[in-house]
């Protein structure tokens, strides 16, 4: 059985690009070993990611990332069945919410991921996705 699982977290420490490399390299060969798709939504101190998969492979890579010390408050915000991947394309997709780069700003005040329902998360990475600003693709 296939599901899809979203989840919202506060970065513990600086979102540096030597921490958001380590997080994509180690994710990326898991996640191709292990036969998981996924988007990872990142910057301004906010991590925002989607993970489909095998049910008891998704469920133990949320474990593995609920335990992780670089992020806290983690809160699953959408679970769901699926018949079909969404995020099919990567094995982890990677989208900076920078703030520099006024293309990617996400409005936190405006869309705060913890206080609205998953579908509309989901919408919103969807959003990033499509406006091209998928920084990293490491199945390119």
């Amino acid at each position: 059985m296939l599901i899809r699982v979203i989840y919202v977290s506060s970065a513990v420490g600086p979102q540096t690009s030597t921490v958001t490399s380590a997080i994509l390299k180690k994710a990326t060969a898991w996640n191709k070993a292990n036969d998981i798709t996924g988007v990872l939504c990142q910057g301004q101190g906010v991590y925002l990611q989607a993970l489909e998969g095998q049910r008891s492979i998704v469920t133990k890579l949320y474990s593995r990332i609920y335990a992780d010390p670089r992020h806290t408050n983690i809160e699953m915000i959408h679970c769901e069945s699926i018949a079909k991947r969404r995020y099919a394309n990567w094995s982890m997709a990677h989208v900076s919410l920078s703030d520099i780069d006024p293309t990617t700003k996400v409005d936190w005040p405006e869309f705060d991921p913890y206080s609205i329902t998953g579908l509309l998360v989901m919408a919103r990475i969807d959003e990033l996705l499509a406006s091209g600003t998928v920084i990293e693709n490491p199945d390119s």
